[in-house]
């Protein structure tokens, strides 16, 4: 049956997000997301009317179909979200506090979720509010996580990121090591260069007869070549946020 708000039927919008950052890997797929709220939503005989899904991180406001979903809402086109978790709606105060101001202003009446307990109550919005808390608590913890790991790896000497053409990121290790295709031609383009005798554009026509390729397997660009031919990262030093290392 209905969930009845006075005499007239209360409406929902179905809201599923997965982050392509890999801080939210372990969130359920969107089509996972997807099954188990239409599942949910039957079980519990909750109107949908409208779904809403999206593939962005929520860490920071501007996610352009939430924002479309909250217009309608704030429109007073619908009575309650359903969605799989707090965390799928907000990981920021701003969007959290959004909502929470909605719920207080009566222009949302209800919040469904399998995996949480929300009633519209003092008490249910001072748990919404922990849950969006630790949401944004968890997103801050992982950033400075991960800003304290590639500090270590500084302090290592290693890049903190993809390296020049001649190298390649190792991702068991997660360290760098040599190219042994492209080593070569790198090397061998820094001695043709040293003897003077080629001009850049002359330069580039060899290093297409050689195969010299990007990371993305693109021949390479005369235009790079100034810039290659500059990289200090070929001589043991690297610039990582304006700072030498």
């Amino acid at each position: 049956m209905f969930i009845r708000k006075g005499q007239w039927t209360m409406t929902f919008f179905l809201y599923a997000r997965k982050s392509t950052d890999d801080e939210e890997r372990q969130i359920l797929s969107i089509e996972a997301q997807l099954d188990e709220l239409r599942e949910f939503a039957q079980r519990e005989s909750i109107p949908v009317v409208r779904e809403f899904v999206e593939s962005q991180t929520a860490k920071a406001p501007g996610r352009p179909i939430f924002d479309a979903m909250m217009a309608e809402v704030e429109a007073a086109a619908v009575d309650g979200l359903l969605a799989w978790h707090p965390d799928r709606l907000a990981r920021n105060s701003v969007d959290g506090g959004r909502i929470i101001y909605l719920l207080d202003s009566g222009k949302l009446s209800a919040l469904k979720f399998p995996t949480f307990w929300f009633d519209n109550t003092p008490q249910g919005k001072f748990m919404l509010n922990i849950a969006f808390g630790q949401s944004k608590y968890y997103i801050d913890n992982l950033s400075e996580n991960v800003s304290r790991g590639i500090r270590q790896k500084l302090r290592r000497g290693e890049y903190p990121g993809q390296p020049p053409i001649g190298y390649l990121n190792e991702p068991r290790l997660r360290t760098i090591v040599v190219d042994e295709i492209k080593a070569p031609m790198i090397r061998r383009l820094f001695e043709v260069y040293a003897t003077g005798d080629y001009t850049f554009s002359e330069l580039h026509d060899e290093a297409k007869q050689w195969g010299l390729r990007t990371h993305r397997g693109f021949l390479i660009a005369r235009a790079t070549l100034p810039r290659l031919l500059s990289n200090t990262f070929y001589v043991g030093l690297f610039k990582f946020q304006e700072e030498m290392h």
